[in-house]
């Protein structure tokens, strides 16, 4: 299926490396501009700006300072015109064990959720507010397995934070789909990124490939169709769901 975003500006977070990072390749290969998100990777950003397609927009911001992302989406608005999608994509796992001291403990866990939650929840917010009443928008927030089935406990916080994304989309799929706007979940179990890597290297390689039905992991190119479909509005009456890919690591 040959999908055409050629009239879609999309923000992704997260976009350097990763899942952002084949999501822009994906999206950018359909014709979308895209604004793509880092925090520091700007090389990074920029190496693969210049090898999309389709028109590529660097937009850093730490996603951590809530300060820095209130207001950040608007002035993107203004800079670029109006935003069709937001990807929240951006996520952040800390190895936070119970045994350390609950001061460092609390900042860790606030850190994750300010990444993982609640920036995502104020970038929804902000952009909702921006949409056009007859074109509305869409919403995909990338959470993960660890919402469904919880993590290692010192994980709590990313699966925690990734859970309340799923209610997030569920409660703007409910209440705003009258208004034009669409919201998805895509919950992915370990995918061969940096993030799997520092896994690896801390539990092994067999602990991260041990309960997935399939023989290999996920790859970044293995959700970006998904999420390339729903940016189209093929699937918009799917609105509220959370999809599964996770080499049938957790099946429900």
């Amino acid at each position: 299926m040959n999908i055409d975003l050629s009239s879609k500006r999309i923000l992704i977070t997260g976009a350097s490396r990763g899942i952002g990072k084949a999501i822009a390749k994906e999206l950018s290969q359909s014709g979308a501009e895209l604004l793509l998100h880092c925090r520091s990777n700007l090389e990074d950003a920029k190496q693969l700006a210049d090898k999309l397609p389709s028109q590529a927009h660097i937009v850093p911001c730490d996603l951590a300072n809530l300060h820095d992302v209130e207001g950040w989406l608007p002035e993107l608005i203004h800079t670029y015109g109006q935003i069709d999608v937001l990807i929240n994509n951006a996520g952040i796992a800390i190895h936070s064990p119970l045994e350390k001291n609950s001061q460092e403990w609390v900042l860790e866990w606030q850190r994750t959720l300010n990444v993982n939650l609640t920036a995502a929840a104020l970038l929804c917010k902000e952009f909702i507010s921006s949409c056009d009443p007859e074109k509305g928008g869409r919403i995909i927030n990338i959470s993960s397995r660890a919402a469904h089935r919880g993590n290692l406990l010192p994980y709590m916080a990313y699966a925690a934070s990734k859970a309340g994304l799923i209610a997030l989309t569920k409660s703007l799929a409910s209440h705003l789909g009258k208004r034009g706007v669409k919201a998805f979940s895509v919950a992915p179990g370990f995918v061969n990124t940096d993030m799997a890597d520092a896994f690896k290297s801390r539990f092994g390689e067999a602990h991260v490939g041990s309960d997935i039905a399939l023989e290999k992991l996920t790859e970044p190119e293995d959700i970006s169709p998904l999420i390339c479909l729903l940016c189209s509005g093929l699937a918009d009456h799917a609105t509220g769901s959370t999809f599964d890919l996770n080499a049938g690591s957790y099946m429900r």
